[in-house]
């Protein structure tokens, strides 16, 4: 049975807040697939307002320089491994390509975040039984 669910995402950067450790920030490392193939670059991260934890990673990926890049949203729960470079991801780069488009109009929609949770194969954070993940294994 799903929760009632009172929280907002909102970007990191956005919010003018930081990582309390900022050797665990990962915005700008590289995102790397199960096979190490590149994804992207972590952009920002996206954080609950009730519970102030991380949920998805903001990774932009394509494009020249910064132009014409595209953006996606990857649950933390998707993290397998993190390094001083690197986030390393459990899924396949044409898993993440396939992904639910970017659509800054629905970042307030938790329906738009449930369907990503879904693609993914997680359960969203707000559902009953959720249990939020921890990397033992960093850096």
């Amino acid at each position: 049975m799903a929760t009632k669910n009172t929280a907002t995402l909102r970007r990191l950067g956005a919010t003018g807040q930081t990582v309390a450790d900022p050797a665990e920030d990962i915005r700008g490392r590289r995102v790397k697939d199960k096979d190490g193939d590149d994804i992207g670059k972590v952009a920002d991260l996206l954080i609950d307002d009730q519970d102030r934890k991380v949920r998805f990673l903001r990774v932009e990926h394509g494009g020249i320089l910064g132009f014409g890049a595209t953006a996606s949203f990857i649950p933390v729960d998707a993290i397998s491994r993190i390094t001083d470079d690197d986030v390393y991801i459990t899924q396949p780069r044409q898993h993440v390509a396939d992904a639910p488009g970017y659509d800054p109009d629905l970042e307030d929609e938790m329906d738009y975040y449930g369907n990503i949770y879904g693609y993914y194969g997680y359960m969203p954070f707000w559902g009953g039984g959720y249990i939020y993940p921890t990397y033992p294994h960093y850096r």
